[in-house]
């Protein structure tokens, strides 16, 4: 009898994503992510590659006593999963909330790449 490990689904792996972020885990958080995984803004800019540079780039956002994001939306399409958020922020003016756009590619079970779009932050 052969032992084999269902793979998540990707609707499933982003939501534990999601779901690490809230809680501010970094090790379940990048547990979501391939290791040589790629974060993009929506323009292609590299924000950060692999679990090194994700790590210290989500520190600093984890680090925010406010942060926590609200799901509005999400859509599916494959290995693809696209989240509407509205992401509650400590900016250096101010807490505050922006809109963001999440595009997750799944494969293999792990996040591959992750493109995210930045509305305009509002300051409460």
């Amino acid at each position: 009898m052969t032992n084999t490990i269902k793979q998540m689904e990707p609707v499933q792996l982003v939501q534990q994503q999601l779901d690490a972020y809230n809680s501010k885990n970094i090790t379940a958080w990048l547990s979501c992510y391939h290791p040589d995984a790629v974060q993009l803004d929506f323009h292609g800019t590299v924000l950060a590659r692999g679990h090194d540079e994700m790590q210290r780039r989500i520190s600093v956002r984890f680090s925010e006593p406010d942060l926590h994001a609200k799901l509005l939306n999400r859509m599916v399409m494959g290995e693809w999963v696209i989240d509407h958020e509205v992401i509650q922020r400590n900016f250096p003016d101010g807490s505050g909330q922006v809109e963001m756009l999440c595009s997750y590619q799944v494969k293999q079970g792990l996040i591959v790449k992750a493109l995210f779009q930045l509305g305009e932050p509002v300051l409460f």
